[in-house]
């Protein structure tokens, strides 16, 4: 059987698999070995800062964080809001946001709505697109 033929099983009533079945990826059938390796990494380690604004204020947050083999080993935030409620969001959020990041994958990181706000997880998001190009290698 070549490497591209299609097995197909019948499970039960009405369900089929197909199993595709391969071998290894093991270069060019020319022998042309001239493929490179891929990076182990996508992002530079480091320390990175970035404003991240968000809201029709518009209101931002100062975001650092700290990338170590493309994970994320360090955040910190700023609460720079003047109103009152709007400074509770970015305290409660400021605080529930390194349980939230520290240790994922920063290309894995969605931060949707956190701590009840919504708002300041675009403020992070936004920064966050700053620093993942700045630390693109």
């Amino acid at each position: 059987m070549r490497h591209d033929d299609v097995k197909v099983a019948v499970l039960g009533v009405g369900a089929i698999a197909v199993v595709v079945t391969m071998t290894g990826c093991a270069g060019s059938p020319s022998g042309d070995e001239t493929s490179i390796p891929p990076s182990s990494t996508t992002y530079e380690d480091g320390v990175y800062e970035a404003r991240g604004w968000y809201g029709g204020l518009p209101s931002h947050h100062d975001v650092t964080l700290t990338i170590e083999d493309d994970v994320v080993t360090d955040v910190a935030i700023t609460t720079p809001a003047e109103d009152e409620t709007s400074l509770g969001y970015q305290q409660r959020f400021a605080q529930a946001l390194p349980d939230a990041v520290i240790g994922r994958p920063i290309d894995g990181l969605e931060i949707d709505r956190l701590a009840g706000s919504s708002g300041c997880s675009e403020g992070f998001m936004d920064a966050l697109e700053k620093i993942k190009t700045q630390a693109r290698n």
